[in-house]
């Protein structure tokens, strides 16, 4: 691997990471290999090369199913507190790494440092929850209609877990569906970002080290490196039951129909087009807060970061005023810099579809009372920092129902009561995250009631970006109706069983049904 020294201890935590000297984009543990084409990784930080991988061809792929498949036959019947306990090792080792992997997701990926930090925090925090469900994978007894019959339901382990990550959270969302799956007796399959496979490598290495300490085999653990090419090896696989992939919406529905064709399971989480209501009742001040942090978080580039702020007519100049005057204190800069608000986007792309959402949403007749544009200058070489902007807009422009991951706000204005903010709010085809901000009880209620937002997450008073471990974390309509994390999300990871017992002589069927010999 090439690695560029550069301030802020990169070159440090890529040594702590093992990153060094890596240039490997396939594994099945301890074991690298593949000879295909190399993906360079550039900073959006700086533009600087942190490193280069081989991306896994067609021969690869079939050695990591090998070896998976096969480590699958003695993972599976490992008792789950044992498998559990493997896990807690796993999260100990990233308690261990937290500040070099947090300073490679912030400088591969472009979020602040803290971010960074937050990220590897919830990798441990899913560790610790699957920790204690190794010892509650439980099903339900039943009572049966037959005399001396007993019925129950048991779950199984489902096999080869695919996973397909997307940039904006390079290792946690690996870690929310790895951790519950290993808990659950699979074994994963991971093709991490293209746009961030060294945090892939990282965290494959880390949790190698795990496995082979514990005399575990080959293949429980597996990372494939590559462009949509290689995700379709998984979608295609029918040795794959279970796809979990996040990202667009665009690319959600070609891996819905893939796996579906092959009546397959998927877990997709995608697109947000994510509002906050902010009522008379509100706080402002508290609204302020979640609002820019959640529009200018990651700069702009999470799933649940908030894209709209419905605002009540008769507040609506003093909580813009609030907005704007937030933003004019913002610092952009160097991510690693925990002096900086916002970092980078990702890269050029992002920058130009950026620019290409401002240019729309004037042209449709919004008015722009924060200007964008891209920044330029010294600490801003690499070309992917940008000003957040706040735009004055109507839910019915296309731009604003289409998903734009950067930082642009919309500001949309409602009369009347709360009912007409959420019909606003819910009329978008994403359902991923939304928030009201108030004090009065009965729009709380309302919002959260079943005919209130139909969002996967509704939240009161607080923002619609982040999401703590414990809650099942997705979204409805477009956004895939996939569920992560937590709650009972581990079900989708296992194969229900029915499971009916006769301890009789005899043999009585069920609907009493009469079947003599």
């Amino acid at each position: 691997m090439s690695v560029v020294a550069t301030s802020f201890g990169i070159e440090e935590a890529l040594e702590q990471l093992q990153l060094k000297d890596v240039n490997k984009g396939t594994s099945t543990g301890s074991n690298w290999f593949s000879e295909g084409d190399e993906i360079a990784s550039y900073s959006p930080v700086d533009g600087r090369l942190i490193g280069k991988v081989t991306t896994t061809s067609k021969e690869d792929y079939e050695k990591v199913m090998e070896s998976a498949t096969e480590a699958f036959k003695s993972w599976r019947v490992m008792p789950a507190p044992q498998r559990g306990e493997v896990v807690r090792q796993f999260g100990e080792e990233l308690r261990r790494l937290k500040e070099p992997l947090g300073k490679l997701v912030s400088y591969e990926m472009g979020k602040s440092y803290q971010e960074g930090l937050g990220e590897v925090q919830e990798m441990i925090d899913i560790c610790d929850f699957a920790v204690g469900l190794s010892r509650q994978l439980h099903g339900l007894t039943m009572h049966s209609e037959r005399p001396g019959h007993r019925m129950y339901e048991q779950y199984h382990p489902l096999g080869v877990v695919g996973i397909i990550s997307a940039f904006n959270f390079p290792v946690a969302v690996w870690s929310w569906n790895t951790a519950l799956a290993w808990i659950c007796g699979d074994v994963c399959v991971w093709k991490p970002s293209e746009k961030a496979p060294l945090c892939g490598v990282a965290c494959q290495k880390i949790a190698a080290k795990v496995f082979a300490d514990n005399n575990l085999p080959e293949g429980i653990s597996c990372l494939i490196n590559g462009d949509y090419r290689v995700g379709e090896y998984m979608t295609t696989d029918k040795r794959i039951p279970l796809i979990s992939a996040t990202g667009s919406t665009r690319m959600g529905k070609i891996v819905a129909k893939t796996v579906g064709e092959r009546l397959g399971k998927s877990l997709l989480e995608l697109g947000g087009n994510n509002a906050i209501i902010v009522t008379p009742d509100a706080d402002i001040k508290m609204t302020v807060i979640g609002a820019v942090f959640g529009a200018v978080g990651t700069a702009g580039q999470r799933c649940t970061s908030t894209r709209r702020l419905i605002i009540h007519e008769s507040i609506y100049d003093k909580v813009k005023d609030a907005v704007v005057a937030a933003y004019g204190q913002l610092r952009i800069g160097n991510p690693l810099d925990e002096n900086n608000h916002v970092g980078p986007l990702i890269d050029k792309d992002a920058v130009r579809m950026y620019q290409e959402a401002l240019d729309r949403v004037v042209d449709e007749g919004g008015n722009l009372v924060v200007e964008g544009g891209v920044l330029v200058g010294e600490g801003y070489e690499s070309g992917c920092y940008v000003k957040p902007a706040i735009a004055e807009a109507d839910n019915s422009f296309q731009i604003v129902q289409h998903e734009t991951f950067a930082p642009v706000l919309y500001l949309l204005k409602y009369s009347g009561d709360v009912e007409n903010a959420i019909e606003i709010q819910n009329g978008v085809a994403q359902g991923l995250s939304s928030a009201i901000m108030t004090n009065n009880l009965r729009e709380a209620e309302r919002f959260l009631s079943h005919a209130g937002s139909d969002c996967g997450i509704a939240n009161v008073n607080i923002g619609t970006s982040g999401a703590e471990i414990g809650g099942a974390f997705g979204g409805e309509k477009e956004t895939g109706g996939g569920r992560e994390s937590g709650s009972d999300a581990w079900k989708i990871y296992m194969r229900r069983q029915t499971n009916t017992i006769n301890y009789t002589t005899e043999l009585p069927l069920a609907q009493g049904i009469k079947f003599d010999l």
